[in-house]
């Protein structure tokens, strides 16, 4: 695999399948996690996110531990949406949108992008107009994982597959 910083923005939804999420996307090789609490993230799981960070962490040390990987991710700790749109110097940012016309992941992936890739993914429910505009303005590329709509932890760890298979192509 060349050597490309893979963050994954998750806007923070239901614990369980957060962990999910993130176990499944360590061992399947993102480099760093960002929670981002998101206008529908529920209220709740916001508030509580800086305390499950911890535990957060854990899983994705034991995560690499078994898939065998010499380093575990950083995950780091929430962070509002409007900072992580703003985040620059990143070569590829990414954000799945459900919105039709959307050029698909795997072909935007093709172009076989340097440096670091940060790819958004949204909560449950999916992100709202706004906040798509958001990632427009801040110059993010929309990609689509197709014409379902899938639960937050299902793509994150379908585009994560997608994105690491990419990468692993010579």
């Amino acid at each position: 695999m060349r050597n490309i910083l893979f963050t994954l923005l998750l806007a923070i939804f239901k614990f369980d399948r957060m962990e999910w999420a993130i176990e499944k996307c360590t061992e399947l090789g993102v480099s760093r996690f960002v929670p981002v609490v998101a206008r529908r993230t529920d209220a709740h799981l916001a508030l509580a996110a800086t305390k499950r960070a911890d535990r957060w962490r854990r899983l994705a040390l034991q995560a690499a531990e078994q898939s065998r990987r010499v380093v575990p991710p950083e995950i780091a700790a929430p962070i509002k949406l409007q900072d992580a749109v703003n985040a620059t110097g990143v070569a590829s940012r990414i954000v799945l949108a459900e919105s039709e016309g959307q050029v698909p992941l795997r072909d935007m992936l093709a172009s076989r992008p340097e440096g670091e890739i940060v790819l958004a993914i949204g909560p449950e429910g999916g992100w709202t107009e706004s906040e798509l505009q958001s990632f427009q303005k801040s110059g993010w590329m929309s990609a689509s994982l197709g014409n379902t709509v899938l639960r937050a932890e299902t793509a994150a760890i379908a585009a994560t597959a997608l994105v690491v298979s990419a990468l692993y192509l010579p």
